[in-house]
């Protein structure tokens, strides 16, 4: 294996779980955040002990002052930042972008507002940049701790893809590629919405019964909106799709069934976001996918559920009545 000088710009959880992959495989990395104090703390305690204490960082990851000294002489450059800050790290970055770096995201969601895609935001500052998503069913505590965890790097160019696989692939660590960029990215993003409904229901003390419900009819609706928006729809049935699904709307890790949960036992929307303590993605993602929705004429009824409670609009018991009462259906229709 040849290995890289990889820079890593966002020191969350996430970021620092891929920068310890990385770094452990014999990758030069170095990381960068935009908050100087935890920057200090990283340095101090060589472990990021806000977000994931108790794995310490191999001589190969180091802290970097700047954001140019994170990047410089770098093959690939990789963002961690919340999904509505994409844009704000990556103009902060994109002075030193060159033309051959290769530009990795792992955010997952849709800026409000515009309703992009984080490739989308990409392309938009450089037309020809190198990018690559990554995604999956991966929670940050897991990989930082070595657990075996299969992701997706997808890009419109395969081989890009298939390089990029090479850089992260170990033991431990499985990657697959894919093609279908537009697919990948929105099971990544609105998967965060259907795991706020599931943990709304959980809250309420509803059954496994009701959370299957959630999660299939939720992956109905995200694959409607994917293919309209030209997504592959058999992406939706893999790991960026079902799989993301499945991981995010069950464990404790994820911080929109976290977040869900608060809301279900009746605390307000707010305050449960505050009290998770981290980005909720979900909570501005539905913002995001509700107004995508009505714009592609797409039928979302969980997503516009989930909008009604978390802007306070509908109680979460009537959007679940509204939810069961809806007009009869076959079951397969697309």
């Amino acid at each position: 294996m040849d290995f890289k000088k990889i820079a890593v710009i966002g020191a969350g959880s996430w970021g620092t779980a891929l920068a310890i992959t990385l770094s452990n495989k014999g990758h030069e990395v170095k990381i960068w955040d935009i908050n100087k104090e935890h920057l200090q703390e990283l340095k101090e305690h060589k472990e990021n002990v806000r977000y994931l204490p108790g794995i310490k960082f191999s001589d190969k990851l180091q802290p970097a002052d700047t954001i140019q000294a994170a990047m410089e002489d770098a093959r690939m450059v990789l963002f961690s930042a919340p999904a509505q800050h994409f844009r704000s790290a990556l103009d902060s970055a994109l002075p030193y972008i060159s033309q051959d770096m290769i530009v990795v995201n792992v955010a997952k969601g849709i800026e409000q507002k515009t309703l992009k895609r984080m490739s989308e935001i990409a392309h938009d500052k450089m037309a020809n940049m190198k990018y690559v998503a990554l995604s999956g069913p991966s929670h940050a505590e897991e990989v930082g701790l070595g657990m075996p965890t299969t992701v997706v790097v997808a890009s419109s160019d395969i081989k890009l893809a298939e390089y990029v696989q090479d850089i992260f692939m170990t033991e431990k660590f499985r990657v697959y590629t894919n093609s279908d960029v537009i697919g990948v990215e929105l099971g990544g993003a609105l998967k965060n919405i259907i795991a706020l409904g599931a943990g709304i229901s959980d809250g309420m003390g509803y059954g496994d019964n009701a959370k299957a419900a959630m999660m299939t009819r939720g992956i109905t609706e995200i694959a409607r909106l994917g293919v309209k928006l030209g997504a592959d729809v058999h992406t939706f049935s893999g790991l960026t799709g079902i799989g993301d699904l499945i991981v995010t709307c069950t464990s404790m890790h994820s911080r929109n069934r976290r977040c869900g949960i608060m809301i279900g036992e009746g605390m307000n929307p707010k305050e449960a976001t505050e009290k998770v303590g981290m980005v909720v993605e979900g909570m501005y993602t539905t913002e995001a996918a509700y107004e995508l929705a009505k714009r592609e004429g797409v039928e979302m009824p969980i997503t516009e559920g989930i909008y009604g409670v978390i802007n306070n609009k509908i109680d979460a018991r009537d959007a679940v009545n509204q939810l069961m009462t809806r007009d009869k259906k076959s079951e397969i229709t697309f």
